[in-house]
């Protein structure tokens, strides 16, 4: 119910949202109905009961069963007599997932499964943009299309609770608005092609190590506020089709057979009426998760007619342990979706597109707004060419491919442009570029973990630099006017089925890194990575550091285009930097990983709010990110002096002028604290925020509105939401430590 206010943040302030006041979004232009309706899902129809009813009464035990369980790696069985095709899916957090074997993880070896290779989660929720987050969307739901799939597993967007998450590159943010904000436009763009979004990983999942078994403990009034109003708006704003069930446990029950969750809060609150889905082998049980809410069976080890979904469910009806009505209730919902994306009747299905020129173009647009210039006190960016003959290009991450790298999914592109190739596309050949590798990319020989073997270590590095490679680096460093040294992660080192040891940069970067530039004062440090590593030393040493991502098939491109100041960067950190682990949270409280339970012993005082509420210095702060041009704000204030009341909507606006060189984009972002609380609270919460487009000397007004219902705490005491009455201050900034404009508001 509290999510209804986020649609109407998110639809009636499109224009707000994308920073274009003029109504011209980065992608298009829109008309005002377009900008108020794009982020809102269309609901499951139920026009199709009758059909299904009849449907159903035709078909075998045999046949029900088939349609609940995998019997393919990625499908499961259709009834061909009656019509109904297999249902299929696909991986999706970096674009459609190669084609594998039916019977194992093998790639198929086809010759056209290729696809558009998409920005990483953290790369996406890094342009602080709604709607490049519906582009994204309406780019991988036309691929899932295009290669005949009926369910994308995706997005994931679970809560980044510490900066060692092996999925943090593929989760979105440390915040629950900002998630809202990102999930709610990808799914409407996903299911406008007939493809059903599948959000995931339904809940509380937060963590690789001990995935498939620990029990996650925390109160109602931080499940509530921090890990599932993402969901929730993705259910009852975006209406996604599928979910995802995670593989931990939370409070006692896998997640898969967990009543409270996919009963009472799933349907019977949001009203979902889609279907359930296991991640691959998180089913325990027949009778239980059936029960329980989950609906069809994925991924299970051994022969398919042996998952809890397949000839164990069938023994159970015949036995009378389980009633045929209720195997006949999930088919009806899987059913239900099918129908609703079209694939039993297929007329007027979307056709899809994939690979296409303008998909490579949409990925270009994300990579270009998600890049964070994190230091530049020498304005050595924007390069200026003029009497630069020689720039040197140093590291390993400078020719990285990061597509099919990593467990999970990855993306088979035809297209993945480095930052090397980048350079080479964009400077002029009057510019020689000096290329050093500088060091390897190297792990000890001892058996890295298995898909599902969750272990803390991950991969083991080997951490020594190369000697010859060093020198060679170092040379092309010192005969160069400018080095470039690309350095950070990559997707085999950040993974799923493991969380880092450590927040250290792997494979002796930190050495090679100090040593270039003592060898070159006039170097750019480029950090590649979707997630925190320590770097305070190189953030202390280095003039100018740049934080780009896994992006994607256009990413060498973008970055080149940054660096070169063909784009003014406007990426704003989706999550906080910490100075040293033990600053963050989980780990301040020493709750992460836990053993057989992990208590989430922080509560409600998630990434920022808990470095803000504690007065923890972070190296960079949550929503913290440069630009080429300055920006001033003022003149903040509200659309009435009286007080508002429970069912209104405050409108903040702020002047926001440019008053530098560069046209530019900048985020306002708008915290809410309120001091006399009768709770704990965080001392402030994200509760808004909009990208404005102000060229150079101009001044832009940015309204946000701020519906009074998200001023909300989850009351225990009555299991409701409350809006205490008083004083509240809503503070207008940059970033969560650079508050730039205040002002307060009377709640009545």
């Amino acid at each position: 119910m509290r999510n209804k206010l986020l649609a109407l943040s998110l639809g009636v302030s499109f224009m707000a949202l994308t920073g274009c006041q003029d109504g011209s979004a980065t992608t298009g232009t829109k008309t005002e109905t377009q900008e108020k309706d794009i982020f809102v899902g269309k609901p499951m129809s139920m026009e199709y009961e009758e059909e299904i009813t009849k449907l159903i009464s035709q078909m075998t035990l045999e046949e029900k069963a088939g349609m609940l369980h995998g019997t393919s790696m990625f499908a499961t069985s259709g009834v061909p007599r009656l019509g109904i095709p297999e249902l299929t899916m696909a991986d999706g957090p970096l674009g459609i997932r190669e084609e594998i074997s039916r019977d194992s993880w093998a790639p198929a070896g086809w010759d056209n499964d290729f696809a558009t290779y998409l920005p990483a989660g953290a790369g996406l929720s890094a342009t602080w943009n709604p709607e490049l987050a519906h582009t994204f969307g309406s780019v991988i739901g036309a691929e899932a299309r295009e290669r005949n799939k009926d369910v994308l597993l995706a997005p994931a967007f679970n809560i980044i609770r510490t900066p060692l998450g092996g999925r943090t590159y593929e989760y979105f943010s440390e915040d629950p608005f900002l998630n809202t904000q990102i999930t709610v436009p990808y799914i409407v763009g996903v299911q406008e092609h007939d493809v059903a979004a599948c959000i995931k990983h339904y809940a509380v999942n937060n963590q690789e190590t001990n995935r498939g078994t620990v029990d996650v403990q925390m109160d109602e009034r931080t499940l509530r506020e921090i890990y599932l109003p993402a969901f929730e708006a993705a259910i009852t704003d975006a209406h996604a089709y599928s979910v995802m069930g995670a593989y931990n446990r939370f409070r006692g029950d896998y997640l898969n057979e967990n009543e409270y969750m996919l009963q009472n809060v799933l349907r019977d609150e949001w009203g979902f009426k889609g279907i359930v889905i296991s991640d691959w082998a998180a089913i325990h049980s027949t009778v239980k998760a059936l029960k329980a809410g989950a609906d069809v069976e994925m991924g299970t080890p051994g022969p398919f007619n042996e998952f809890y979904f397949a000839d164990p469910l069938i023994a159970a009806v015949k036995s009378g342990e389980l009633a045929e009505e209720e195997v006949d209730k999930h088919v009806r919902r899987v059913l239900r979706l099918m129908y609703n994306i079209k694939s039993i009747d297929s007329t007027g299905r979307a056709k899809g597109a994939r690979n296409t020129e303008e998909h490579f173009q949409e990925a270009y647009n994300i990579a270009s707004e998600s890049v964070v210039l994190l230091k530049n006190d020498k304005n050595v960016l924007p390069l200026n060419l003029e009497g630069v003959k020689s720039i040197a290009v140093i590291g390993d991450n400078a020719t990285k491919k990061n597509a099919l790298g990593g467990f999970g999914a990855g993306v088979k592109t035809k297209r993945e442009v480095t930052p090397l190739e980048g350079l080479q596309n964009r400077l002029p050949e009057s510019v020689k570029i000096n290329h050093a590798q500088g060091y390897l990319e190297r792990y000890s020989k001892t058996e890295r973990a298995k898909f599902g073997d969750i272990t803390l270590d991950g991969p083991v590095t080997i951490d020594e630099l190369d000697p010859k490679l060093l020198e060679e680096a170092v040379n092309a460093a010192k005969n160069s006017d400018v080095a470039i040294i690309f350095a950070g992660s990559n997707r085999d080192y950040e993974t799923e089925a493991s969380d880092r040891a450590s927040l250290d940069l792997p494979f002796g970067q930190q050495e090679l890194i100090e040593k270039v530039m003592q060898a070159n004062p006039n170097t750019i440090v480029v950090l590649i990575a979707g997630a925190p590593f320590d770097i305070e030393d190189i953030s202390q040493k280095s003039s100018t550091l740049v934080w780009s991502w896994f992006n994607g098939s256009e990413g060498g491109n973008a970055l080149a285009d940054v660096l070169l100041g063909t784009v003014n960067p406007s990426g704003k950190l989706p999550w906080t930097m910490p100075k040293k682990l033990e600053d963050s949270p989980a780990h301040a409280t020493n709750s992460f990983p836990g053993g057989e339970t992990a208590t989430y012993d922080e509560g409600i005082l998630v990434g920022y709010r808990w470095f803000d509420t504690k007065n923890v210095e972070p190296l960079y702060p949550f929503g913290y990110g440069l630009s080429y041009t300055d920006f001033e704000f003022s003149n903040a204030r509200l659309d009435k002096k009286e007080a508002y009341a429970g069912d209104e909507t405050i409108q903040v606006s702020v002047d926001v002028k440019n008053t530098g060189d560069f046209d530019g984009k900048e985020v306002v972002q708008l915290y809410v604290s309120k001091l006399d609380s009768k709770v704990e609270r965080a001392a402030q919460e994200l509760k808004g925020f909009k990208k404005a487009t102000v060229a150079k000397g101009a001044t832009k007004t940015v309204t946000i509105d701020v519906p009074v219902k998200e001023l909300a705490y989850y009351n225990m005491e009555n299991n409701n939401w409350t809006v205490e009455p008083g004083t509240y201050t809503l503070k207008l900034g940059n970033s969560s430590r650079n508050i730039l404009q205040e002002v307060t508001v009377q709640v009545k």
